[in-house]
């Protein structure tokens, strides 16, 4: 028998625990439905809340068993009346990033029948991109460690851009192979390298690199844009693209921007690889205001734990997991499609655990499950 999948569990802050909670039950249901292997949690205290209470922003050692597991999950975090004394909120998540170098950030963008689409365009209906966001360096180079941004008194602040060969070669790489892994699938597979080589060298040197690994996929059809410009485009024509490649920063806003056109935040999930673990997690805030209020849409966070199932089949070689990724994603398509999955985040009717009820009865429609990991009894 195959050894279960042992998952770093990070609930985080405010709604982060709901939806983490909501997205492990569904991927243990989706495991039992195709005789996956069992998957074992770790969980880890970290956070903002964390931090008030103690003065750390994540547990003794914390780091090193997240780095230990097949996979983390984390669910949010920061809260914004929590900040370091330079008023930035609390972010153990992108010391994470750093130190386990998850450069390839995977940022999905799909719409869904029934969900909200902000562009009046028909062809919006059928928008699937993605959005790979390099993870580790960029304009969040300094962010990912206290000390790196320099400070002079209170008249000035550098922060430093950091974009590396080493670094950028892989996320390239990904990105081609991302989008032969789509090609097959019988998309379209398109990479647009999205940066801003006309004005500043660091963009120019991304650029240089996307072209010398481009060299080695002369099947892969390729294209650039300014970020600007994407952002333009990404208004006025957004099923023109597949695979944007580009920096950190850039990544992180035109990813909410993307997200936004296919419904909100509540449907931004995320994946951030590495050579050796991967990090999962919705893409949206804490949300303290709707804690505990069975108001927040886990739908980002569920189809989080897909893409972190996902990668499991890769990792461990073994493609029940990549099944019960699918099942996952059929159940979410198949729900909005008969409008069973109405989130309140949409005008809908459904909160967090109706919502995630709903997945559930999806999973199990066809084979009874008996779920072998539960949560405080609040599902």
């Amino acid at each position: 028998m195959t050894s279960a999948a042992r998952i770093a569990l990070i609930k985080g802050d405010g709604i982060g625990i709901d939806v983490a909670e909501a997205a492990m039950q569904v991927a243990v249901a989706a495991c039992q439905h195709v005789d996956a292997p069992a998957l074992e949690f770790d969980e880890i205290l970290a956070g903002a809340d964390y931090f008030r209470d103690t003065g750390q922003d994540i547990e003794p050692g914390g780091e090193e068993r997240a780095g230990q597991a097949d996979a983390i999950f984390l669910g949010a975090i920061g809260l914004p009346a929590v900040r370091h004394p330079d008023g930035t909120e609390i972010s153990p998540h992108l010391r994470l990033r750093d130190r386990y170098a998850l450069y390839a950030g995977i940022r999905p963008v799909r719409a869904y029948p029934n969900a909200p689409q902000r562009l009046a365009d028909p062809r919006a209906a059928g928008l699937d991109l993605i959005i790979l966001r390099e993870s580790t360096e960029g304009l969040f180079y300094s962010a990912a460690a206290h000390g790196r941004a320099i400070v002079v008194g209170d008249e000035e602040v550098r922060e430093t851009l950091r974009i590396t060969r080493k670094t950028t070669e892989k996320l390239h790489r990904f990105a081609f192979k991302l989008a032969e892994k789509r090609r097959k699938a019988g998309k379209r597979a398109r990479l647009t390298c999205v940066d801003k080589a006309n004005v500043f060298t660091s963009m120019a040197f991304f650029r240089k690199i996307f072209d010398e690994i481009a060299a080695d996929h002369p099947d892969t059809e390729i294209g650039y844009n300014y970020v600007d410009a994407q952002a333009l485009d990404l208004v006025r024509r957004p099923w023109e693209f597949d695979i944007l490649v580009m920096e950190n920063m850039f990544g992180d806003i035109l990813s909410d921007l993307a997200g936004g056109l296919v419904g909100g935040m509540g449907m931004a999930a995320c994946a951030e690889i590495g050579d050796e673990t991967g990090l999962f997690q919705p893409a949206h805030g804490s949300a303290p205001d709707i804690m505990g209020q069975d108001k927040a849409n886990p739908l980002a966070a569920i189809l989080s734990a897909a893409l972190m199932l996902d990668y499991l089949a890769e990792k461990t070689g073994n493609a029940a997991y990549g099944q019960a990724a699918q099942v996952i994603d059929s159940v979410i398509d198949a729900g909005f499609a008969a409008n069973q999955l109405r989130p309140m985040e949409f005008g809908g009717d459904m909160g967090t655990r109706a919502v995630t009820a709903t997945v559930l009865a999806g999973i199990a429609a066809n084979v009874p499950v008996t779920a072998h990991w539960r949560f405080n009894g609040k599902f």
